[in-house]
């Protein structure tokens, strides 16, 4: 039998919370929204009416979770010290909130054996209403003939996110009260559209895009600093700002 609107906040409510504090939001979506947009290949395989949500970590969570972790936890050499926070902090979250549901989480990082994503993550934040997915395809006469990688744009953070990962509750089903919204669509002009994904896909580096909206937060010069370090360099450089911090 499918749950209300409000009996799914009461299920998912502890744990929004839980992960607000530590520098996480979370949005909750049908399986459904997710399946009719993408190719069969990378389809969710899970009934239509499903629960799932995606975890987005906003720039808090550098030092709300990932600095105590890197004062409490040995991080493993052979991982990036985000992921190992990222998967700490949810799978303990999952484990406080949910110890009677049946959870499947689903990281960013982690590839199928066929080398896809288990999870197109800019996509799930579209569908879901957390963050609009800008694409070649929401400009008009676009200027380049090659192709142009998108980006999700936060209404409130700009650029200064990540999309982390994916949970859907097997076991949950979420009747027609749930409705799809759009997410706010915050890069208005066409030229500015532009601006966006030529800054995204030629001069990511500088992280210009990031700030094609104002934004309430952004990244720390401390944060900052260690995401412009190489990825393979990233454990030291971790080390270095869980000790001096």
């Amino acid at each position: 039998m499918a749950i209300s609107s409000e009996c799914m906040e009461n299920l998912i409510g502890t744990f929004r919370e839980s992960l607000k504090q530590q520098g996480f939001e979370i949005y909750p979506f049908k399986v459904g929204w997710y399946n009719a947009v993408v190719s069969h290949a990378h389809h969710l395989p899970y009934p239509a009416d499903t629960l799932a949500v995606v975890v987005l970590s906003t720039p808090a969570m550098f030092e709300r979770s990932f600095l105590p972790f890197l004062q409490s936890q040995c991080c493993e050499a052979v991982r990036d010290p985000i992921d190992q926070c990222t998967a700490h902090t949810i799978s303990s979250s999952v484990s406080l909130c949910f110890p009677n549901q049946s959870v499947d989480v689903s990281y960013d990082y982690e590839m199928l054996p066929s080398r896809k994503p288990k999870f197109l993550a800019q996509t799930a934040a579209h569908i879901s209403g957390a963050a609009y997915y800008y694409r070649k395809s929401d400009v008009h006469n676009p200027p380049w003939g090659d192709k142009m990688f998108g980006v999700c744009i936060h209404p409130k953070l700009g650029g200064w996110f990540a999309i982390r990962a994916l949970l859907v509750f097997k076991d949950v089903q979420i009747g027609e009260e749930l409705q799809q919204k759009d997410p706010p669509d915050c890069v208005h002009s066409q030229e500015d559209r532009i601006k966006l994904l030529e800054r995204f896909n030629f001069h990511w580096q500088d992280w210009s895009y990031r700030d094609i909206v104002p934004a309430d937060e952004s990244y720390c010069p401390k944060q900052r600093e260690y995401f412009l370090t190489p990825p393979g360099q990233r454990g030291g450089a971790a080390q270095t700002v869980g000790i001096s911090d």
